[in-house]
């Protein structure tokens, strides 16, 4: 491995950490507003306007979204993709309300089971935008695992007073919406042709959606909007975290290939998660020899779904 590789492999693996660190970040920020649904609009909206403010400065940006007008206007897209952003904002309001009850973690294992279940369906429909995949018997083999990952994770837990099972459900069905997010953004960023131009478009539509579901939620007397509470300063950089992500991923994707980032960034996220709950736990977490047997095996999954979705010739490149 030669030095320029390792460095990109521990970028990776930053990146994957960084999934963890939002996650816990918008977690501490839900539990102290006590509003799942305005936590997740201040770290999507921070995030909007922290890349609204690089597009000014980078005019690739905003000709990426000129591209994706002249996609749409000649019909090679679906209009309807464009709302793409909109299941990235349910996803984070799923995040926000879920991680203070079951912790990172958990939640990582969950939504990683999530992702992979649904990448199924998704190359099934060929909702990418690359034709029909079949479903193999290698790749429901890695579901099946990191499913079994998710209730080996909690098997410890299930009936304690303090635990929901329903929460661990609901992280599953987050990486659901992960899961057909990405295929609608692979659709996108054909079109646009830069990863940021499709980001920024996701960061507008997904704050846009959480705007008008807490304004509903207000009129409708369901919730009401809380001042911002003080706190660890972490707890705001949920959104800044995500733009920073998509930077390190838009570039060492580029270099790594797909298969051996997504290995690496994986386990950066999972073994992030389970330090995150060890070293700064939410309320009522713990870890368990039963956690840990569930992100080994939520790896194994990911490998072995990884490996059996790439062409063999492609494969050597990779490995």
């Amino acid at each position: 491995m030669t030095k320029g590789n390792s460095k990109l492999d521990f970028l990776a693996a930053i990146s994957g950490l960084m999934i963890a660190l939002q996650a816990r970040a918008n977690g501490e920020l839900s539990y102290r507003m006590g509003n799942p649904i305005e936590a997740a609009l201040v770290s999507f909206g921070s995030g909007l306007i922290l890349i609204t403010f690089i597009s000014i400065f980078t005019p690739s940006i905003r000709n990426g979204m000129q591209n994706l007008k002249g996609a749409v206007r000649s019909k090679e897209i679906p209009v309807w993709t464009l709302f793409a952003g909109m299941l990235g904002g349910s996803f984070v309001a799923v995040q926000t309300q879920i991680v203070p009850i079951i912790g990172v973690a958990i939640y990582s294992v969950a939504s990683i089971a999530g992702q992979t279940a649904a990448s199924l369906m998704v190359d099934r429909i060929g909702l990418t935008g690359g034709g029909k995949k079949p479903i193999t018997i290698r790749r429901l083999t890695a579901a099946g695992v990191t499913v079994l990952a998710v209730l080996i994770s909690v098997s410890d837990r299930i009936e304690a007073d303090n635990f929901s099972l329903f929460a661990v459900a609901f992280g599953c069905f987050a990486g659901c919406i992960v899961g057909v997010q990405r295929a609608l953004n692979g659709q996108i960023n054909e079109s646009t042709r830069q990863s940021f131009a499709t980001s920024w478009l996701n960061f507008i539509m997904g704050t846009t959606f959480l705007v008008i579901f807490l304004a509903i939620g207000v009129f409708i007397n369901r919730t009401e909007l809380v001042a911002l509470p003080s706190g660890p300063w972490w707890m705001y950089m949920g959104g800044t975290i995500g733009v920073i992500y998509i930077a390190f991923t838009s570039t060492i994707v580029q270099h790594l290939g797909v298969l051996t980032f997504t290995l690496i960034s994986v386990g950066g996220q999972l073994v992030g998660s389970l330090l995150i709950d060890f070293y700064s736990p939410t309320q009522g977490v713990q870890i368990s020899a039963y956690l840990v047997t569930g992100i080994v095996m939520t790896y194994i999954g990911i490998i072995v779904g990884g490996v059996g979705s790439l062409p063999r010739r492609k494969l050597k490149k990779q490995l």
